[in-house]
């Protein structure tokens, strides 16, 4: 049992969590998820970790109400318990000190995903740049904690109402156009976002590696939903990854394989609503 020790609402149906569980806090580095059984009856979710504290024994996540084991996440308090949390999983991100600027792009949640990483690499000594887009203001989310820590923060919202009216990608090509030297880009969101991006830096050679974010079941490797391929080999996200070339992942094959399990997720969804139990299905 995890018990859950801080929780906030960050947007209308996005919270942060600080959960007990020392295991995972004592080997967790970034880029590297936990999966999560919140009853026994329940399916595995995956989830990044976002923070952590050695010292303490806990770890924080981020997460959005968009299926039935997410909505009954949400719906715990402070002392309540999580049944399983497995974790450290994935390889963490191979951080180094660059001969120029990090830039970390993030799209709508996945800039939480991407909080992390950009902390990592700030750490190892680079300048560090952050892109964040969302659809609008109020559902912006972990702009203070990576302004404090970025040398420069730029926002994009779809709808113009913060930050520059388009798409991350627009930002990104603000910062070639002002000649920033950009050694490495970061990509972690929407998976057709991560594409743009991928496509992008393609001509221009900058290295660009994605935070995949494809459907798992055990997180292990050995159910095989999460696979993807790269450089037209079959890869496992949670066991090779999560993290690859943006410029060697079949997009398409990807997206297509995100809408796998919707019917599932659906019926999930709605017998959550009438019974108030998740008995599989959902995201």
């Amino acid at each position: 049992m995890h018990t859950i020790l801080y929780k906030k609402m960050l947007t209308e149906r996005t919270w942060q969590m600080r959960v007990s569980a020392p295991l995972i806090a004592s080997k967790c580095r970034a880029g590297q998820f936990l999966m999560m059984r919140i009853e026994e009856m329940g399916e595995r979710i995956p989830l990044t970790i976002a923070n952590w504290n050695r010292s303490d024994g806990t770890v924080e996540i981020y997460f959005q109400e968009i299926g039935a084991s997410t909505e009954l996440l949400a719906s715990l308090d402070v002392g309540d318990t999580i049944l399983d949390m497995v974790g450290p999983l994935g390889n963490p991100t191979h951080v180094t000190k660059l001969d120029g600027t990090f830039v970390m792009v993030g799209g709508g949640f996945g800039i939480a995903a991407g909080y992390p990483v950009a902390r990592a690499f700030k750490e190892a000594g680079n300048r560090v740049i952050a892109i964040l887009g969302c659809k609008t203001k109020g559902v912006l989310i972990c702009e203070d904690i990576l302004q404090a820590l970025c040398d420069e923060v730029h926002v994009a919202t779809n709808d113009g109402s913060y930050g520059k009216q388009g798409f991350v990608s627009d930002v990104l090509q603000d910062l070639l156009d002002r000649g920033e030297s950009i050694k490495m880009i970061f990509p972690v969101g929407p998976p057709i976002m991560m594409k743009v991006i991928s496509e992008m830096t393609r001509p221009l050679k900058i290295k660009t590696m994605v935070s995949l974010n494809s459907v798992m079941v055990d997180g292990t490797g050995m159910c095989g939903s999460c696979r993807v391929t790269v450089a037209g080999k079959t890869r496992f996200v949670c066991s090779e990854g999560i993290d690859f070339d943006g410029h060697e992942v079949d997009w398409d094959e990807m997206m297509s394989r995100q809408k796998m399990y919707s019917r599932q997720e659906q019926e999930a969804l709605v017998y959550y609503h009438e019974h108030g139990a998740c008995h599989g299905g959902s995201r």
